[in-house]
């Protein structure tokens, strides 16, 4: 029997979520606020929130000290080179797991998702090491790879979840057809994916563009990217909460418009398969 909803219901349950979504994005509105203010007023107490003086100097400051395009550009570079190979080897992989799968399959899965709970500190010194041997330091292409490796787990788990989800009737119906592996990769399987797949491509395009531990370890100023931006702004001497705060608005701004634009998209691909 289903429940009966009451307005007043609808209405306790829209609050509530309008309030747990102002507490989520109040840090954000705070920091873009403070990056309009002077260094003073920026850790005054007690805060202004609106009525202060609004100054851009803190990004003409920023833009001065620091080539924020060549940063930007090596984060679009990074995020997008790193996110489209793992999912060029993510998508043949997890079609085999999902509708070709071995006794191994499951274990294959549970180590691919235990790599993500080793702390990436614990394989910085070899990897560092490597990375020195090999020319790889503070280079666009040694953070595609390192970045690339750290989200294909997700990536394949992602997928596989997909395409558990699509009828195997389908694929046989191909097969019968004549259709090669090839051709029902492309074109049956990916298109029937397109939400799975676009919301994979987002939200490891997300984790590549906010990505630091990496970035700050191997990079330090020709494939700097935008968190590395952000980093030379942090300092335990002197008081630069303005400027760093101008620095974190301009860096998070592409990936939130990219996310602002992208969110129908995004939701309907992570609820995809939930309700059939």
């Amino acid at each position: 029997m289903a429940r009966k909803t009451t307005t007043r219901h609808v209405m306790i349950s829209t609050i509530g979520a309008w309030f747990f979504g102002f507490l989520i994005f109040f840090p954000i509105l705070w920091m873009v606020l403070a990056s309009f203010k002077t260094e003073l007023e920026a850790f005054a107490i007690p805060p202004s929130f609106l009525f202060f003086h609004w100054t851009t100097e803190n990004y003409a400051t920023v833009q001065e000290r620091s080539d924020y395009f060549l940063h930007a550009m090596n984060s679009i570079i990074i995020a997008g080179g790193s996110t489209l190979i793992a999912l060029l080897i993510a998508i043949p992989a997890a079609w085999s797991m999902a509708f070709s799968p071995t006794k191994r399959t499951k274990d294959i899965l549970l180590w691919m998702l235990s790599t993500k709970m080793m702390p990436p500190v614990g394989v910085l010194v070899p990897i560092y090491l490597i990375y020195k041997s090999f020319g790889l330091l503070d280079s666009r292409i040694g953070l595609v790879f390192i970045l690339c490796l750290g989200n294909l787990p997700i990536v394949i788990w992602m997928l596989f979840t997909y395409f558990k989800e699509i009828p195997r009737d389908i694929l046989e119906a191909a097969r019968m057809d004549g259709a090669t592996i090839g051709r029902e990769l492309v074109y049956v399987l990916t298109p029937m994916a397109i939400p799975g797949l676009a919301s994979t491509l987002l939200l490891n395009l997300i984790l590549a563009w906010n990505e630091a531990f990496w970035t700050l370890n191997l990079s330090t100023s020709s494939a700097a990217p935008l968190t590395t931006f952000i980093a030379s702004y942090s300092s335990p001497e002197g008081l630069f909460w303005a400027k760093l705060s101008a620095a974190s608005t301009l860096a998070i701004a592409p990936i939130l418009v990219l996310g602002w634009f992208s969110q129908k998209q995004l939701v309907r691909g992570l609820t995809f398969g939930a309700v059939k």
